[in-house]
């Protein structure tokens, strides 16, 4: 076999990472794609088996007045001998030209038939002895990429640029091939304008955030990133702003705009804790350093785990550090999401699930077992909720291995992928053990590091490191039925029934007539969320408005506790909440919280459309395009 044909075949390898060099399972140069049926990813036209890429390098300018980001990406692919054409995903982007990298020639292209949630295939030619491909184009209004203008930032001085790749909107601004299963290193050099700042999900050439020229008399800096570790490609992200950073620790720091920037960093202040602890937990961080970007408010995720640079919600900023948890969920996925990936969407379990019951054990190891017990039964609730909203324990997309085949990914971003696959792992816990457990999960993220993976191989290795053919632990754990069977099995852990006792029976007393509880001073946000959802959907305007008085719920400044009071305001159409309501959905655009607010609101014709028509008008300007995609479809522009 030639050189190239033995590289071709390592990144199609499925041998056991025990074989492969120690560097090797480190950090491979060319991550394995997975040649197994339930690997095939359908929201991908690429052809991996026959070329795939191996490393992306972007050379971009970004303007803010066209919206747009302009310049090249050079691929070096892997393909098979006689490989004849490489196949990226596309959605949007406009291609100039395309060469060989290395001679100059000019390479064919053409875009195929545009799928209307996957885009268009864009198919290019290679000569005989192509390695590297460069594509030279422009993309304009990019679904991932979101461009604010000062008026939508914290500043209001400077415009404002970031992504969201995740599931499938990178295709929009990379030309590539944009699936969870085909692990990229990359690199990029990035103009922006002057005085803005680029920050990356990969760490910079030198310098903190990658700046290495600053040009006030061109009117660009030009900045730097590099990322040697193979990634998904969903996980390429960028943001432009007028951002300062602050050390928190050897290794963690935080980004931000310079008005937000004190407040983030004292919520942010155990970052450097939450990483020793993880790694006691789950092995070394192996990403290098360990640093945040708190975005506008705009930002449609609670976070999003783009390695080396977590981006953030300002919403998380309570002043009291309750609602750090969102950070320990996105530092767990440095090895769970990040580290051993989901290999398609089918899977996002591996990745949310995972992660999720990492993120309680973080929680309980800094911030005690009663915390967390307190977070799984909040947990447990949010599946029941969701398994509701899924179809019901018959439900198909209740399932952990979901069929996607043919809708967007995101149909699959529920609390099933989270919550389910949580309990699935703590049922796995409980009957084995915690210390066997912890030495499996560990050991689970250093067999896979870097590497694509399937339900069939979690459920292989728990078998064979776990099961140990063990038939009474085998139907014990009802493995099957948990990642391919519909509902919850019989077999999981309930929630601790003391976790939220003393809330329990302030909701039964409040329920029965009683005063609101005066211990809601004492309470904290998950004991205050446990009582507010808790509380009948169908409640007497007086006893609203008893709440309203007591707790002054309309101005509290935690958000996730707001939420839970609006949610339960607007089932009862309760109009003193209506002027907070209005703050809350044209002040951020968190999917968590402005989808359901506005559904629910969309869905009472009489009280409540003409409510979300109003405030939709206004606060769609602020919303991402993952937000807008869904409320544009309820008619209320």
């Amino acid at each position: 076999m030639t050189r190239h044909a033995l590289l071709f075949a390592s990144a199609l390898a499925l041998s056991a990472p025990a074989a492969l060099p120690a560097q090797m399972r480190e950090a491979p140069a060319i991550a394995p794609v997975l040649a197994t049926a339930d690997a095939v990813d359908p929201h991908s036209f690429a052809r991996p088996r026959e070329a795939r890429v191996t490393h992306v390098a972007l050379d971009l300018d970004v303007n803010f007045a066209q919206r747009s980001v302009a310049g090249s990406a050079t691929l070096d692919i892997a393909r098979r001998p006689g490989a004849g054409a490489l196949v990226l995903d596309s959605k949007g982007y406009q291609v100039t030209k395309v060469n060989d990298a290395e001679t100059g020639r000019p390479l064919a292209f053409a875009f195929g038939k545009a799928d209307p949630e996957l885009g268009r295939p864009l198919t290019i030619q290679l000569g005989p002895r192509t390695r590297k491909v460069r594509v030279a184009y422009v993309a304009r209004n990019a679904e991932a990429l979101q461009w604010l203008a000062p008026s939508q930032t914290a500043g209001k001085r400077q415009p404002f640029l970031f992504s969201q790749g995740q599931a499938i909107l990178n295709r929009g601004w990379i030309p590539t091939q944009d699936s969870p299963g085909i692990r990229q290193t990359w690199s990029a050099t990035i103009r922006v304008p002057y005085p803005l700042t680029a920050v990356m999900s990969a760490p910079g050439g030198g310098v903190q955030g990658g700046q290495n020229v600053a040009n006030s008399a061109s009117g660009t800096r030009t900045f730097t990133f590099a990322m040697d570790k193979p990634v998904a490609p969903y996980l390429i992200a960028i943001a432009v702003g007028d951002l300062k950073f602050q050390p928190l620790g050897p290794r963690t720091g935080v980004w931000a705009e310079p008005a937000t920037l004190p407040a983030a960093a004292r919520e942010l202040e155990d970052t450097e804790k939450m990483v020793a602890t993880a790694e006691r937990l789950f092995g070394p961080y192996r990403w290098g350093r360990y640093d945040m970007i708190v975005l506008p408010p705009s930002f449609p995720f609670g976070g999003m785990e783009n390695p080396t640079l977590t981006f953030l919600t300002p919403t998380f900023i309570a002043g009291d550090k309750s609602l750090v948890s969102l950070v320990a969920h996105e530092l767990a996925h440095s090895w769970s999401g990040n580290l051993a990936t989901n290999a398609t969407w089918a899977d996002f379990w591996l990745n949310e699930g995972t992660t999720t019951y990492a993120e309680r054990r973080i929680v309980e190891e800094i911030y005690g077992p009663k915390v967390a017990r307190q977070q799984v039964a909040l947990g447990i609730d949010a599946l029941g909720e969701a398994i509701t909203d899924n179809g019901g324990t018959k439900g198909a997309d209740t399932r952990l291995h979901i069929d996607l085949r043919g809708r967007n990914p995101d149909v699959g971003l529920t609390d099933i992928a989270y919550e389910k696959g949580a309990a699935f792992l703590r049922m796995i816990e409980a009957n084995v053990g915690r210390p066997r457990f912890d030495a499996f999960l560990r050991g689970w993220f250093d067999r896979h590091a870097f590497q694509p993976v399937t339900s069939a191989m979690f459920l292989a290795d728990v078998r064979r490191e776990l099961v140990r053919g063990n038939p009474a632990l085998e139907r014990k754990l009802q493995l099957d039925a948990w990642v391919y069977g519909p509902g919850v099995p019989a077999n999981s852990i309930p929630a601790d029934p003391q976790a939220f006792a003393e809330v329990d029976r302030a909701v039964s007393a409040y329920e029965a007539g009683g005063a609101p509880p005066a211990r809601w001073s004492g309470w904290t946000t998950d004991e205050r969320l446990r009582f507010l959802n808790k509380l009948p959907r169908t409640l007497a305007r007086a006893r609203l408005d008893g709440l309203e008085r007591a707790y002054r719920l309309n101005e509290t400044g935690n958000n996730e506790v707001l939420y839970a009071w609006l949610s339960l305001a607007v089932a009862n159409k309760y109009d003193p909440a209506v002027p907070a309501l209005e703050r809350f959905l044209t002040s951020q655009g968190r999917r968590k919280f402005v989808r359901p607010l506005i559904k629910t609101l969309a869905d009472d014709p009489r009280w409540g459309r003409p409510i979300a028509v109003r405030v939709y008008r206004e606060a769609r300007p602020l919303y991402h395009p993952l937000v807008t995609g869904e409320l544009d479809k309820m008619g209320l522009r």
